[in-house]
């Protein structure tokens, strides 16, 4: 293969990589606005918590004998446990008060977020440890990391395995009903404060997933680390059609490309008003996204 084709594949690998965390964050965001109809801007910063608890976990990981990724499972958890509490003490009270309570109230609760964790740990960028070690496989000329591997294939498992789990679980059918008509699934019994409660927990791990994947490849971590990947994110989930599960792993995959080819091809000063130009041209031609539905509403 020529030079030119094997840098094309490279460049589609790095996009494809950095793709999928931007999936992974997309998912979150996809999920609580498909229940609450809220762009939590928040969400980003889960990505920042991610990583320091990250940091701190890992010595209590090997400590236990478990490999430095093992930290994965613990951050998830405490992520989890903040998404939920989160929802419960800044998003429950305002549920039926004007929308745009709820957008400012997210803006104040990652800018809160941000400076707690800049008093905690100082402002002062924090280095990562390797997660996933340090391999490298060579495929026809070729080189691709043991880490571009472990974000993109846990990336798309993680997306079936949520898919599956809204269409065919007890709780998945309890969150597409809360969607659909909350009033209604109250009436059937649905549980809607805590399937609220759950959604913002599973898309708070998801951060989690991919604040370690995004450290394990850029390995600093400081407080403002999650306002523009959760921006990012944003755009990838507009672009697939939030709301959707595989419109968010799609719309994430395909600005991890163009991000990549833009910075491969144009320039690296481009790629985030490319990124952000993408978001107002999906907005002006199709503002649902691909994967996004027009629902008409009744008079």
């Amino acid at each position: 293969m020529s030079s030119a084709v094997l840098d094309f594949i490279q460049f589609s690998i790095n996009g494809l990589q950095i793709g999928s965390v931007y999936a992974l964050v997309a998912l979150g965001y996809t999920m609580v606005y498909g229940i609450v109809k809220l762009i939590n801007f928040a969400h980003g910063d889960f990505i920042m918590v991610g990583g320091y608890m990250a940091l701190v976990t890992i010595p209590f990981a090997i400590s236990l004998g478990m490999p430095a990724w093992g930290c994965v499972l613990f951050t998830v958890l405490i992520c989890a446990i903040l998404g939920m509490a989160t929802e419960q003490v800044a998003y429950k009270p305002l549920r039926n008060s004007p929308r745009i309570s709820s957008l400012i109230t997210a803006i104040g609760v990652s800018l809160l977020l941000q400076n707690v964790f800049m008093l905690f740990f100082s402002p002062t960028p924090k280095p990562f440890p390797a997660l996933f070690g340090g391999g490298i496989i060579k495929i026809n000329g070729v080189s691709v990391s043991v880490t571009s591997i472990s974000t993109i294939s846990i990336s798309v498992v993680l997306m079936i395995i949520l898919q599956l789990f809204v269409k065919k679980t007890k709780l998945g059918r309890a969150m597409r009903a809360v969607s659909e008509d909350e009033g209604a699934a109250l009436l059937m019994g649905v549980n809607v404060n805590t399937t609220i409660s759950l959604t913002f927990g599973i898309g708070a791990a998801l951060a989690a997933v991919a604040s370690a994947f995004y450290c394990a490849e850029y390995p600093i971590v400081q407080p403002t680390m999650g306002s523009m990947l959760g921006l990012k994110a944003f755009v990838a989930a507009v672009f697939g059609g939030i709301g959707s599960i595989p419109g968010a792993m799609l719309g994430g995959i395909l600005l991890g490309l163009i991000e990549s080819y833009t910075k491969a091809y144009i320039s690296t000063k481009m790629a985030d008003a490319v990124v952000f130009g993408v978001l107002i041209l999906v907005l002006l031609v199709r503002p649902t996204g691909i994967f996004g539905e027009n629902k008409g509403e009744k008079v």
